[in-house]
């Protein structure tokens, strides 16, 4: 395997690893799927740190995004991948070990585990972006994003999506992170 290349592990319908790796940028066969994470910071106002994504990043350039997300590299549990993603794009250390994602997208190859994370100490000057990734941070509200989505300055999530995301903060599942 080439070192500088990303490897995923395949899953089956059914979310059982496979045995199996998939190096990114070859398509995927019928059948076969990855594995996604995203992850949601929000603070005590209710607001989420979103990013946006470098002008040279290949897909959806210069658009802002959740706070974090990519894709889980080979031998990685959902965790795992959500704490690296974290500490690579925004440089937020977090111990994710014990949490669950809140809810699991299915899309057409493979499975999106989202983590929301509510964080009241979060400083915007003392994040650590990734320059290959992140431009840029800020907080943002539930209606600026939506609003954002319609002008097409964010990535085109579905709207009931980022609905849902905000109405589950606070509630059984989200991550109260000290």
């Amino acid at each position: 395997m080439e070192e500088n290349m990303e490897y995923w592990d395949l899953y089956d319908a059914q979310r059982q690893k496979t045995g199996r790796i998939h190096q990114r940028g070859v398509p995927l066969n019928e059948g076969e799927y990855h594995l996604v994470v995203h992850g949601c910071l929000f603070n005590a106002a209710g607001q989420m740190l979103i990013q946006q994504r470098q002008p040279f990043k290949e897909g959806w350039s210069n658009l802002w995004d959740v706070t974090v997300g990519g894709s889980a590299q080979q031998g990685e549990t959902p965790q795992q991948a959500i704490a690296r993603e974290m500490a690579e794009e925004v440089g937020i250390q977090y111990d994710f070990e014990k949490a669950r994602p809140v809810f699991t997208l299915h899309f057409s190859v493979g499975f999106d585990d989202w983590f929301l994370i509510e964080k009241d100490d979060v400083e915007l000057e003392k994040l650590r972006l990734q320059p290959e990734e992140v431009q840029a941070v800020r907080w943002a509200d539930h209606a600026e994003i939506q609003q954002m989505i319609k002008e097409g300055t964010f990535i085109p999530y579905e709207p009931s999506l980022i609905d849902f995301v905000f109405s589950r903060i606070g509630k059984r599942g989200a991550i109260n992170a000290p």
